[in-house]
């Protein structure tokens, strides 16, 4: 069933998500060549911890981090640790938060230093591709007006849209209905309507869409080995249009 938000509980995600993005405005600068991944989850850890919010990941089925970190081909749920990251990777980070029982979800992906021409286009049209299906989070809209924004232009720019993997619901649980591709396929199709809370995340890949998870049960990686990226923002539906709750302002 697809919760509708009231005042109270948007006015707390709002807040949840508002703490995200500040903490999404320094983690940047720390994502250099010689960096471990795990030196990252711990800045996250504490960062939220100062601000009184719970990492909504850590713990969540089994995960053990507070960050999913994943480094090129490694699609989501990639598990921080003694990785270094190297100049021309690229790292996608993910990240929620407790924050009073009301919680955030964003993700982005990030250059480690100078990174390939191919590796600059996947992130600027997996970036580009949110913002196209965030347009499409409007009121008496349906999902897969969402699902078709993102599917255009990945498939104008010859990326693989992975199929197993979606956007969802948000808010007073990490996952809740309704699931959002981003393809345009079978299933449901609700009708948008304000108070819903969207997290909304792309994720292309430079070559094939197909995933795998690895032996640790968590990190899912393109078959083909090549890199892949992923931008997410939660995002209320509004009778004015869609509001990005991740993003600071």
């Amino acid at each position: 069933m697809i919760s509708i938000k009231n005042d109270e509980q948007i006015k707390g995600i709002r807040k949840s998500c508002q703490l995200l993005a500040s903490l999404y405005e320094v983690i940047p600068s720390r994502v250099k060549p010689g960096v471990t991944t795990k030196e990252l989850d711990s800045f996250a850890y504490d960062f939220i911890s100062k601000h009184k919010g719970i990492p909504a990941f850590l713990g969540y089925q089994g995960f053990p981090g507070t960050l999913c970190t994943s480094v090129n081909d490694e699609v989501i749920h990639g598990i921080p640790g003694n990785r270094r990251l190297k100049e021309g990777d690229i790292i996608s980070i993910d990240c929620g938060i407790n924050l009073d029982g009301y919680i955030s979800d964003s993700a982005i992906t990030l250059a480690v230093g100078q990174i390939s021409d191919q590796h600059k286009k996947l992130l600027e049209i997996t970036e580009k591709s949110l913002y196209l299906g965030i347009e499409q989070a409007l009121n008496k809209n349906r999902v897969k007006d969402i699902s078709r924004a993102v599917e255009a232009i990945a498939r104008e720019n010859n990326l693989g849209i992975v199929h197993q993997y979606c956007g969802h619901g948000v808010g007073l649980e990490v996952h809740e209905d309704p699931q959002i591709p981003n393809y345009v396929g079978r299933g449901p199709n609700p009708r948008l309507r304000p108070g819903m809370v969207l997290a909304i995340e792309p994720m292309l890949n430079i070559g094939t869409g197909d995933v795998e998870v690895l032996d640790d049960d968590w990190t899912v990686v393109t078959l083909d080995e090549k890199a892949s990226a992923h931008f997410e923002h939660t995002v209320l539906i509004t009778e004015n249009g869609p509001e990005i709750l991740t993003k600071l302002g």
